[in-house]
């Protein structure tokens, strides 16, 4: 069914979660009339829904946590707008950035994402390689600081082509995601939800580009990064559900193999 034409060229969806923090530290300036912003708020029990309206929002308010694939799914069924962006609320958006990275999106007919920094205005790798289980926990216990094959940036004037993206800024066009039937898979709760979305995309030929002319702050505040268990268990469980359906990726199975050897499923969009 075509969507209602929209005079919004953009809808940026962002989902809360006890978020209170970080919508004041990166949302202060408000979203300018001309782009809606959706929040899908996760049951928070602080108040992040009333700042968010108070910054400009239009609130869907959930009565449980359904999971952060879940909650952007329900924004994106209201959104009508030609350029879709899935925002974190710990990201701080140059809104003058926006026409640029919508000529990447159309030029790449795929994924993007500005390149991220830190508050410091050092770079971040949310570019990504292969995500080998062993890279990854290679990844956890090394040199984080260092750029390799895994962990990749933008440079100024380049358009990044990475495997996947991090999920704190994802944008792309309406066509392209839905294309992706969801878009999110909502069989993650939380965690390797952007590497299944950028595979999935890969695999109908859409690309992920990290785009190094747009920079945007994140603040990066991960849960398993200090000793929470229930974000780990819940880290677990998305890898567990990650690798059953790209096992050769859990085998670090070469590129040239990797289509051969990985079965692709379609997402889920129920909302539960």
């Amino acid at each position: 069914m075509p969507h209602r034409p929209s005079h919004h060229q953009w809808t940026i969806i962002t989902v809360t979660y006890n978020s209170v923090g970080a919508l004041r530290r990166h949302w202060t300036a408000g979203v300018p009339k001309s782009i809606r912003w959706i929040v899908v708020d996760n049951a928070s029990v602080d108040d992040s829904r009333e700042v968010a309206k108070s910054l400009g929002a239009h609130v869907v308010s959930l009565d449980h946590n359904i999971g952060f694939g879940a909650a952007n799914n329900v924004g994106f069924k209201l959104a009508e707008s030609p350029y879709i962006a899935f925002v974190n609320p710990d990201v701080t958006i140059p809104w003058d950035s926006l026409p640029v990275l919508a000529v990447a999106i159309d030029r790449s007919s795929g994924l993007v994402s500005p390149q991220l920094i830190n508050m410091d205005g050092s770079l971040q790798p949310n570019g990504r390689g292969w995500p080998y289980l062993l890279r990854k926990v290679q990844n956890r216990l090394g040199n984080s600081s260092k750029p390799n094959a895994y962990r990749l940036y933008a440079d100024r004037g380049e358009y990044r082509e990475v495997v996947w993206m991090i999920g704190a800024a994802v944008l792309g066009s309406r066509e392209a995601f839905d294309r992706l039937n969801g878009p999110w898979d909502e069989r993650f709760f939380v965690y390797y939800e952007d590497k299944d979305l950028c595979l999935r995309a890969r695999a109908i030929g859409l690309s992920s580009i990290v785009v190094g002319d747009v920079q945007w702050i994140h603040g990066w505040e991960r849960a398993t990064t200090t000793l929470n268990v229930a974000a780990w268990r819940r880290e677990f469980a998305s890898m567990a559900t990650f690798y059953a359906r790209y096992p050769a990726l859990l085998l670090g199975i070469p590129h040239a193999k990797y289509q051969k050897f990985v079965r692709l499923e379609g997402p889920t969009s129920d909302v539960r």
